[in-house]
């Protein structure tokens, strides 16, 4: 892995639209509802929740994530082939490895399909802003 040649500027851009993607998926306008009776998260624990060490926490992570799908798929051109790099890395790696975690921790299956749901379209958006900036 070569970490010379990514475009840090299109990998910051991506994982801001990674942040935003999840702004919105977690959102009353798509799944917060079901999202928070699913994780069985009390109105208090919402808000005491140190918003700030989550929030930028998640982007650093999600900094780190669109570094290495970028490194991953490095050689290859173009918005369409990094976008399905990106579902194919998100349904093979992480996907499943939430769905492993979930069915030990016992959670719903309406959850992992929020979470799952939610790193697939991430990453297939993460891909296709890095293959367009290439």
């Amino acid at each position: 892995m070569d970490f010379t040649d990514i475009n840090y500027l299109a990998v910051f851009v991506a994982a801001l639209a990674g942040f935003i993607i999840g702004a919105i998926w977690y959102s009353p306008l798509l799944f917060s509802k079901v999202w928070v009776r699913e994780t069985g998260l009390k109105e208090e624990e919402l808000k005491n929740a140190n918003m700030v060490k989550i929030f930028g926490t998640s982007f650093v992570l999600m900094f780190i994530q669109s570094v290495m799908l970028s490194s991953f798929v490095a050689d290859e051109e173009g918005a369409l082939f990094r976008m399905i790099a990106g579902m194919i890395i998100a349904v093979g790696w992480i996907v499943t490895s939430i769905g492993v975690l979930f069915l030990f921790e016992r959670r719903s299956f309406k959850l992992f399909l929020i979470d799952a749901g939610y790193f697939v379209v991430t990453f297939m958006v993460m891909g296709a802003i890095l293959g367009a900036w290439k």
